[in-house]
């Protein structure tokens, strides 16, 4: 029911390839494995012994289950993720830096992205001054926990004395149109956002539909997207752009292990075959 997973199951079976599914309703498998000088164990799952020397790449889709309460098999599948000598999107040491926003985004401004002006804090005078300089600001969560992006208004700010309890992240409202581009490999795929809502992924009553368009990105930015890819160590990756009306490339996040479904625009589904390959390649 996860329709990434589904998509990239499919492109799978139609390229041919042999793979083996195990989520949380996969209640016969189990994993026994070391790492002693080399990794040697199995994957059972369905009845199937999987000798884990046979693997050679691997797709994580955390669920919110996982991220919660992780059970003994998928402390032990992420364990072993991290350390296989196989193709991994991504490896959990590379999807951490995600839960981090603030920390993320200063690798980006180091990658050379534009960024937006930001402040964590939980001092309200400290979030007052940052409204008053920057006039239109937003807030968002500071973890890797979805949040809905929100514009700071007049309650926002009568309320800011509760900063104290937790810390908050404003940033300056960056005007322009955003662009979801996901990078899988060396291949880009970039899609164009069209919504008048602050968080276009939660348009409000009065505001018209979400409207989505493949577009070309300027090869200097799809270059520095592959370049984040590679730095970051995930070779999928959902980056969060937005064209500034300023002329300027802005990098909000970069999602780990994106639902990129939902900007598949396109029916033939390149991005999940685009997966599909990147995992049956030799």
């Amino acid at each position: 029911d996860d329709p990434p997973l589904a998509a990239v199951a499919a492109a799978l079976v139609r390229a041919g390839a042999a793979f083996v599914r195990v989520g949380a309703d996969t209640s016969d498998a189990a994993l026994d494995w070391r790492c002693d000088g080399g990794i040697s164990g199995a994957l059972t799952v369905g009845g199937r012994r999987i000798d884990l020397g046979e693997v050679r790449s691997m797709y994580l889709r955390p669920a919110p289950a996982i991220a919660g309460a992780p059970d003994a098999l998928d402390r032990a599948l992420y364990t072993f993720a991290e350390v296989a000598d196989a193709r991994v999107l991504s490896r959990p040491s590379a999807m951490a830096a995600n839960h981090a926003k603030p920390y993320q985004l200063a690798q980006l401004e180091a990658l050379g992205f534009a960024v937006p002006e930001t402040l964590v804090t939980t001092d309200a005078e400290a979030a007052r001054a940052f409204v008053a300089r920057h006039r239109e600001v937003i807030y968002k969560s500071v973890s890797g926990v979805r949040s809905r992006v929100a514009r700071v208004g007049e309650a926002q700010i009568a309320r800011l004395d509760d900063l104290r309890w937790c810390p908050t992240q404003l940033q300056r409202r960056v005007a322009g149109r955003d662009v979801r581009v996901h990078v899988v490999g060396e291949a880009v795929f970039a899609c164009e956002v069209l919504s008048c809502a602050d968080d276009y992924r939660y348009p409000g009553a009065g505001d018209a539909p979400t409207r989505l368009r493949s577009v070309k990105l300027p090869a200097e930015v799809a270059g520095r997207c592959r370049a984040a890819s590679r730095a970051l160590g995930l070779p999928l990756a959902g980056v969060d752009l937005r064209r500034g009306d300023d002329g300027r490339w802005y990098a909000f996040e970069v999602n780990p292990s994106p639902a990129f479904t939902c900007f598949e625009v396109d029916d033939a589904r390149p991005i999940a075959a685009a997966v599909a390959r990147w995992l049956a390649a030799p």
